[in-house]
């Protein structure tokens, strides 16, 4: 299989994917019989000829055009608040697409999540735990924010109420 061959079926692979779903370039390469590397200089060129392809914590997935309403949530936790704080968000219909901090040396740094389900909250907190990896807020005291993509504008409501409760929206006052 020649490497044009090769990214033709990545690239059909990510289009089959359900909604909220990712392959590891690890899956992609045991697939193909090549090396990991390879498949992310391989989706590296995919990306360069415009293809739309998110690159995420646990994988890649095709950027989709959604439908419902995109929100930021502005955050602020400490580190044994984020599971709680994804939860809800999900629990109430969102997925999470990322996180962003703003560095005051590097500027805004954003981390590509793609958060859809409790199952990929607990995973996302159990890699983060047993990589003994601090969250992208520990930089910054905790402030962070959230691209969400929801249903609808009662579903961000519900999400956005819930977080006031449990103290973890920043507040404004």
């Amino acid at each position: 299989m020649t490497g044009t061959e090769r990214r033709n079926r990545i690239l059909a692979d990510l289009a089959a994917l359900e909604e909220g779903r990712v392959i590891s370039a690890t899956a992609l390469a045991e697939r193909y019989g090549v090396s990991r590397q390879v498949v992310v200089g391989d989706i590296a060129l995919l990306r360069s000829s415009g293809e739309a392809i998110r690159a995420t914590a646990r994988g890649y997935c095709i950027a989709r055009r959604e439908s419902g309403i995109r929100h930021t949530i502005v955050c602020c936790h400490s580190a044994d608040g984020m599971e709680r704080e994804l939860s809800i968000i999900v629990d109430q219909g969102g997925v999470v697409e990322d996180v962003t901090v703003e560095h005051p040396i590097y500027g805004l740094l954003r981390g590509e999540l793609e958060l859809s389900c409790g199952y990929d909250v607990r995973r996302f907190c159990d890699d983060v735990r047993s990589a003994d990896a601090k969250p992208l807020s520990a930089l910054t005291e905790g402030i962070h924010s959230h691209t969400v993509r929801f249903r609808d504008a009662e579903a961000c409501a519900r999400a956005m109420v819930m977080l006031a409760e449990s103290g973890i929206l920043l507040s404004t006052e």
